[in-house]
């Protein structure tokens, strides 16, 4: 998986301890000035011992202090800028807009570099193949999960989801080994979710995870996880800021079904099409 190290820090940053906090800020606030110091130096800097530097990385993705060094200057090559800026009370409405905008565009780019190939093509292959597929979220994940219902049923592939979370189980507890869940939660720990998707995963369903939490109960549980970067902000949640990157995943699974799946999908639209035309005569 290709890592950007700037963006796995702030992926994981909600999530890190005080001390890991610590050298995260440490990161981002001097990137250039890492890339020419020793674990000791850092260490030395921040008062921390080696060891708790050398925890970081790994916690981060990284193999060591090196491997996340190497990464990060390839990625400062260009001169850094700070995509997003908070909203401050002096700016217009055009300033605020363009800030938005800046964030998402952050918050794609973070999460392309994020994304693993092979759980993509693995993802794909999963819809493909399924008997069925259910898409699962609850409260603002729902929303993402009729999202991916309205793409999917072009598809020509049977798709199922429900707004209520009484029926997303009971739709879970008639899945079977030939089926396929994919469950969207961006802190993968969702009390009502994870009894859903343990449900599917009982009946045997295969589980495609939509996350930004590697360490999740979602991620852990999942057969393929797809994991976004999100980050909060004073006037949006951390998980308000991931559905752009979720929608985004959700496009990306579609088109390529649509791509690989041609002559079923020509057949499911032109269905479509005919039913909406009756419906408008």
């Amino acid at each position: 998986m290709s890592k950007n190290c700037l963006g796995q820090i702030r992926s994981h940053y909600a999530r890190l301890s005080e001390k890991e906090k610590k050298i995260a800020d440490y990161i981002l606030n001097n990137p250039e000035n890492i890339i020419h110091s020793t674990i000791n130096d850092v260490a030395e800097d921040l008062n921390v011992a080696d060891a708790t530097v050398f925890r970081f990385c790994k916690r981060i993705g990284f193999k060591g202090f090196q491997a996340m060094k190497i990464t990060l200057a390839a990625e400062i090559i260009e001169p850094i800028q700070q995509i997003h800026e908070e909203i401050s009370e002096s700016d217009d409405e055009r300033t605020v807009m363009e800030k938005v905008f800046q964030s998402n565009i952050h918050t794609l780019k973070s999460t392309l570099n994020l994304i693993d190939e092979t759980a993509i093509e693995q993802a794909v292959d999963l819809l493909l193949n399924a008997g069925r597929v259910d898409f699962y979220g609850t409260g603002g994940s729902a929303v993402i999960a009729m999202d991916a219902y309205h793409k999917f049923i072009r598809t020509g592939i049977k798709v199922f989801t429900f707004m209520d979370s009484h029926f997303q189980i009971m739709s879970a507890s008639q899945l079977t080994k030939h089926d396929v869940a994919v469950v969207i939660s961006h802190s993968g720990t969702n009390k009502d979710t994870i009894n859903i998707l343990k449900t599917a995963k009982k009946n045997g369903a295969k589980i495609i995870g939509i996350t930004g939490y590697p360490k999740s109960p979602l991620a852990k549980n999942s057969d393929v996880v797809l994991y976004t970067s999100a980050e909060e902000t004073e006037y949006r949640s951390e998980a308000l800021s991931s559905r752009i990157a979720q929608l985004s995943l959700i496009d990306a699974l579609y088109v390529n079904v649509m791509k690989l799946n041609k002559e079923k999908a020509k057949k499911s639209l032109d269905k479509i099409r005919e039913a909406i035309v009756v419906t408008r005569l």
